[in-house]
């Protein structure tokens, strides 16, 4: 079966990740939040913004070279957070997919609130907060992955893969 695709432009993520803000807004107040980078810095950002949060920390976790799969490495530590085990602070990440960062991360912040703005099912239990579920063999299109060009209508597709 081909693999489906979901492209998210940069507006829709604005909106999803505003959306995900508003869920998160009652919750708080927070001491700061964590983006787990690369994916979740830009939803962190908005967040950021929107619930008036300015201390942001970073985690940047390697499950993969260009290569292959292999054992999650924590490359960078969210100091800061890491003190408290992550009581009152907000981990933000775009999606959560396998979960296997996710595991990772909560290991090292097991109190804090975990957000991502599209979770898959193989992840979702991972996360506190997140907005919208697609399913495991769908592959998101993010913006900063990809340049506006023509696509066949999805009817072509279909009928050419059946």
């Amino acid at each position: 079966m081909a693999p489906r695709y979901y492209t998210v432009t940069w507006d829709q993520l604005h909106r999803d990740a505003k959306a995900l803000a508003w869920r998160l807004v009652d919750k708080g107040p927070w001491k700061g939040m964590v983006a787990i980078t690369r994916g979740g810095l830009i939803p962190c950002a908005i967040i950021s913004r929107e619930l008036e949060c300015r201390l942001i920390e970073t985690v940047s976790v390697v499950t993969y070279d260009e290569e292959q799969r292999g054992q999650p490495q924590v490359v960078k530590p969210p100091a800061a957070a890491l003190e408290s085990g992550g009581e009152g602070w907000l981990l933000v990440d775009d999606l959560v997919d396998t979960g296997t960062t996710a595991r990772v991360v909560r290991a090292m912040l097991p109190k804090a609130h975990f957000a991502t703005v599209y979770a898959k099912p193989g992840g979702k239990p991972m996360v506190d907060t997140f907005i919208t579920e697609v399913s495991q063999d769908t592959w998101i299109l993010f913006p900063w992955d990809t340049e506006p060009q023509f696509v066949a209508p999805i009817a072509k597709s279909h009928a050419n893969a059946g």
